[in-house]
């Protein structure tokens, strides 16, 4: 057995929250374990001043940390699944998926306690297509600016007066502990979070049969078919984080998994939403189908005029 392992993560006051959050996990199944983290700055974190949907590309918060885990500078990477392309590059794997947080989405503000609290052509920051659609779809008469940073960044620009309201995941103003005057959690049955999140994802090495064995004690096999769900209808969708998708999977029972996935036009004029459910066994394979359901109904040409951009 070895007695060292290094974990590579992101800089970020929450990344390294998720990097160190693993890490203890794993200490406390091997505490004679020495555990490392190496630090790495992505694509996706040097790049600030420009909104995500114009940087391009998939992986823009990964692809630096799997090159380190390929060349062995590190053996596993903590990412937030959202972030994470539905493709992984070959020789890697997600090796263990722990029990996910809320998934939904929060709306933040000094002000207003709820979307519908907003006045009228109220500013609301988000740096996230999905987002900005939704919101339009709700409340066409917003307006929303991009909105980079990590959760600090945003916050402060929160109270600083640069916004009335911002959109952040629950899941990291939970992790972090952190709060704003006004917070209003978005049901995920209307406002649908992005694929995978709110879940990490503990990527290793394919041939790393002994990680494997260690990282079995963290999976969690419900969160598991849920975000394999999800993955198959971004897979499907040939999609990326920067793009209008939204998906959220549930389990209905012990054999059934049910997945609600949406493709929007950019500015929410056109919402196409559906839902599939399978055999918790074909969890990717629903989420293709449902992809195919929203492609044959309009989302091929949405989203092959967004590529095009």
């Amino acid at each position: 057995m070895r007695d060292a392992l290094v974990i590579a993560t992101r800089g970020s006051k929450l990344a390294l929250w998720q990097a160190e959050h693993v890490r203890d996990l794993l200490l406390a199944l091997q505490p004679q374990l020495t555990i490392t983290l190496n630090i790495i700055k992505t694509k996706g974190d040097v790049i600030q001043d420009v909104p995500l949907a114009q940087v391009g590309g998939k992986g823009l918060f990964v692809k630096e940390i799997e090159e380190a885990i390929l060349d062995n500078r590190a053996d596993l990477a903590v990412h937030s699944i959202k972030d994470v392309p539905a493709e992984l590059p070959p020789g890697l794997l997600l090796g263990c998926i722990p029990r996910r947080e809320n998934p939904a989405d929060c709306l933040l503000s000094c002000a207003y306690a709820s979307l519908s609290d907003l006045p009228r052509h109220a500013h609301v920051g988000t740096s996230s297509l999905r987002r900005k659609a939704q919101l339009m779809a709700l409340r066409p008469d917003l307006r929303i600016s991009s909105l980079r940073g990590n959760v600090d960044t945003r916050l402060r620009k929160l109270h600083e007066g640069m916004y009335d309201a911002i959109v952040l995941a629950v899941a990291g103003l939970s992790r972090l502990e952190v709060r704003a005057p006004f917070m209003c959690t978005f049901d995920t049955k209307y406002f649908l979070p992005s694929v995978g999140q709110g879940a990490l994802g503990i990527e290793c090495r394919e041939d790393d049969y002994e990680l494997f064995t260690l990282l079995a004690h963290l999976e969690d096999t419900h969160t598991r078919v849920c975000v394999e769900a999800e993955r198959g209808f971004l897979a499907g969708l040939n999609g990326g984080c920067q793009v209008p998708i939204a998906a959220h999977a549930v389990l209905t029972d012990e054999e059934t998994v049910l997945l609600d996935g949406l493709v929007a036009e950019v500015d929410g004029s056109c919402i196409l939403r559906d839902t599939a459910q399978g055999h918790t066994s074909l969890a990717h394979q629903v989420g293709q189908n449902l992809a195919e359901m929203l492609l044959s109904k309009g989302g091929r040409a949405i989203l092959d005029k967004l590529y095009q951009r």
